[in-house]
């Protein structure tokens, strides 16, 4: 029961209401009507919360109760803007309990930031029980200066019911909410709607647009007084928008964006902007500054020699992989279909962070300047939340990045792409789709197909049409990427049951209907957690990484180290980052492997390359023969890992292209709720050659074929079985 809540109280919670920053609710008094809870909290687990008008301080409290449930928690949780400095942060309320048993009530506090979980404190050891009336109780954590986010929370575990009221959260002893915040927190006007209606658009309005959100995004990632967090840069669009539209000629436009720039105060040129060109990889590309009117280009070009170095409050490196972090940003969750300006906003946002963040932009195989105006109709055309979250993965597509996806409250895409899935696993071979194995083996004989089965046609529609129709909402780094991303969501549907007609292995043409199932119902996640190492015969040791552990390191290296051979398996994620603690194993001294491009926040849209890093051999090394086995599977860390391994002294790459998306993922927050990712870092060998979209070329171009899945063969394995054996 412990582990459930620490792994779901764990998870990034996207559900948060919208709040009023410059007062948080922590007393639970404010209550919008229709609401279940109070205004800003929000649910985490699955027990029943309310707000209570019975038993409280003052007129409001929370209230959670575990009713019919068991085996589960329930959190009433709040979340702040982490944009305070101090060494140490304290929560204090007041809980009361009837009956609880079996867990315990509790105040709970956690602090996030660089995308992971920095300080967390749930009262695990003050367990409140028993039925109890109010008292006052409190935690304390150390505030970290890279927190971006604060939750409170109150919570229970096991049975019973509990009371939460009068949060009071200090820093430094001094409560937050008389800390003054920067304008940008405060600034609430467009809470609850933009008020912006865009209605059709002429050629001329989709251009003025597109130079507006370019001049929009130059200005938040320049000016310093929006780097301070003086502006509410999203509100702000929303004030400068009506007028803008309403200007008679494109010259009125301009002088608007002139004097909007003008009016946001005085600039000193920066004396230290100059960066080391030798290190520059990819400049910053002010092309379209220089083709404005005079007046335009002179006010943007003087931002841009006035730009912000100390920081920026919407955007910073983190310190620990280089990937730009977006901080923040209001993903204004409440719209689950944002208004017209909303809409428009999402696209500037996206659209900037990929201008100037995006390591990997002048990879794409479209040119990313003529996106904004391509997509401004579509977004502002989109008519409900499907067609909303429909345009955004196709403007997310665009980047060609296997790490770009649609997230967060995308609920329309799943339920587009279907709730129902297949009891078998397809994936596309030598070019057809091909099923390769069954998600629940116990439906194989009800369901009929065979491992080997080629599905031509889907409901009457061949499957490669499929491909063509949906191949742009499918964000892929390269081509067998798109099809093992297809291939996922081929099968799915809202009916429990689909047409299909495929060609049995005696090659007959077949039509049968299939039933489909709801994923929890299927044994998917079922599969058995085996050890990560075994000897395959008496000279050749395997390492599938997929489970591997810290503690597997030193016995596969006490266990294989007089092996004629190793093959290590990355045709999965990895489940841990091994690339120095294996990789050092295979290599006689020092060997870089790895290099990486990095943005600026003080010089948006210019990336500098890091130096090579470096395998450190310490003593022992591996001298037998390692093949490293790879497909479009292996993405992100497993790519990282492939590269360490290939420094190796005697290494074999066999298999088919991975992912193309190596480095840390960025996430990128959107109206709506949504939410995606890009890769945040440049990835490449010491010698300069590509990994984005490229991924990891093997030595050995082996894929599995038709014939060799139906004989139920590994033919990657086979192969490197044979090369270390010199067969």
């Amino acid at each position: 029961m412990k582990n459930i809540f620490v792994l779901l109280i764990l998870s990034i919670s996207l559900n948060c209401h919208a709040q009023k920053a410059d007062k948080f609710n922590l007393g639970f008094e404010n209550q919008e009507e229709g609401d279940a809870l109070s205004t800003g909290w929000f649910q985490w687990g699955e027990y029943y919360l309310s707000t209570d008008s019975s038993n409280y301080t003052g007129e409001k409290a929370g209230k959670i109760a575990s009713g019919d449930k068991v085996n589960s928690f329930g959190g009433i949780a709040y979340k702040i803007p982490a944009y305070y400095s101090g060494r140490s942060i304290t929560l204090e309320g007041l809980i009361k309990v009837n009956q609880v048993q079996n867990g315990y009530a509790g105040l709970l506090m956690r602090i996030d930031g660089n995308g992971s979980v920095l300080a967390f404190e749930n009262m695990e050891k003050q367990k409140v029980t028993g039925t109890k009336d109010w008292e006052k109780y409190r935690i304390t954590l150390n505030y970290p200066e890279q927190a971006e986010q604060i939750f409170v929370a109150g919570m229970l575990i096991g049975t019973g019911e509990a009371w939460f009221d009068d949060f009071v959260v200090t820093i430094d002893g001094e409560d937050i909410q008389a800390i003054e915040l920067p304008n940008a927190i405060s600034d609430n006007e467009f809470d609850h709607g933009s008020t912006i209606e865009l209605g059709e658009l002429s050629a001329e309005y989709v251009s003025d647009l597109e130079l507006l959100g370019r001049v929009w995004g130059f200005l938040k990632y320049h000016h310093p007084e929006i780097a301070l967090g003086n502006y509410n840069w999203d509100y702000e669009l929303f004030r400068f928008l009506p007028k803008y539209m309403q200007a008679f000629t494109r010259n009125d436009r301009t002088d608007l964006l002139v004097a909007w720039i003008g009016s946001l105060g005085q600039l000193e040129k920066c004396e230290t902007c100059e960066i080391s060109v030798e290190n520059v990889y990819v400049s910053t590309d002010l092309t379209w500054i220089e083709e404005q009117s005079e007046d335009l280009r002179n006010a943007l070009l003087t931002v841009y020699d006035s730009r912000a170095q100390e920081g920026n409050f919407y955007v910073r490196i983190n310190p620990n992989n280089g990937s730009p972090v977006f901080t923040n940003e209001n993903g204004h969750t409440q719209m689950a279909y944002p208004d017209d300006g909303f809409r428009l906003l999402a696209l500037f946002r996206y659209w900037n962070m990929v201008n100037y963040f995006f390591p990997s932009k002048y990879l794409m195989d479209y040119d990313w300047g003529l996106a904004l105006k391509k997509f401004i109709p579509v977004i502002v055309d989109a008519k409900n939340e499907l067609e909303y979250e429909l345009a955004f993965l196709e403007i997310v597509e665009h980047i060609q990045d296997s790490h770009a996806y649609l997230g967060g409250a995308a609920d329309q895409i799943r339920a587009w792409k279907g709730l129902n899935f297949p009891p078998v696993k397809v994936n596309f071979v030598e070019g057809k789709l091909l099923v390769t194995e069954y998600h629940s083996p116990s439906l194989m004989e009800k369901v009929g197909l065979k491992v080997g089965d080629i599905i031509t046609e889907i409901n009457g529609e061949s499957i490669e049409d499929i491909i063509e129709k949906k191949s742009k909402y499918f964000p892929a780094s390269n081509h067998p990427t798109k099809l093992r991303n297809i291939s996922s969501d081929i099968l799915r549907s809202n009916s429990r049951e689909l047409s299909i007609k495929y060609i049995s292995q005696d090659s007959i043409e077949q039509t049968k209907t299939i039933d489909l199932y709801p994923i929890d119902s299927l044994e998917v996640s079922q599969r058995k957690v085996e050890r990560s190492y075994k000897m395959i015969n008496d000279s050749i040791g395997y390492i599938t990484l997929e489970t591997i552990k810290d503690e597997d390191i030193a016995p596969i290296k006490s266990q294989f180290k007089n092996n004629t051979g190793i093959i290590i398996d990355l045709r999965n994620y990895p489940a841990l980052n091994v690339a120095y603690k294996l990789g050092e194993y295979f290599v006689s001294s020092p060997t870089p492997f790895v290099q990486f491009s990095v943005g600026m926040v003080g010089n948006p849209g210019t990336f500098y390359l890091s130096n090579s890093m470096e395998l450190k051999n310490n003593g022992e090394f591996y001298k037998g023969k390692l093949v490293v086995l790879v497909n479009e599977v292996t993405q992100s860390l497993g790519e990282f890992i492939a590269m360490s391994l290939r420094a190796g002294n005697n290494t074999t790459v066999i298999g088919s292209t991975t992912a193309g998306a190596d480095g840390d993922v960025s996430t990128i927050i959107l109206p709506g709720g949504l939410q995606t990712g890009m890769s945040g870092v440049g990835v490449y060998y010491p010698d300069g050659s590509e990994t984005q979209r490229v991924g990891i070329v093997p030595d050995i171009l082996v894929t599995p074929t038709i014939e060799g899945i139906r004989g139920g063969r590994d033919e990657l394995l086979e192969k490197a079985i044979r090369v270390i054996l010199n067969d």
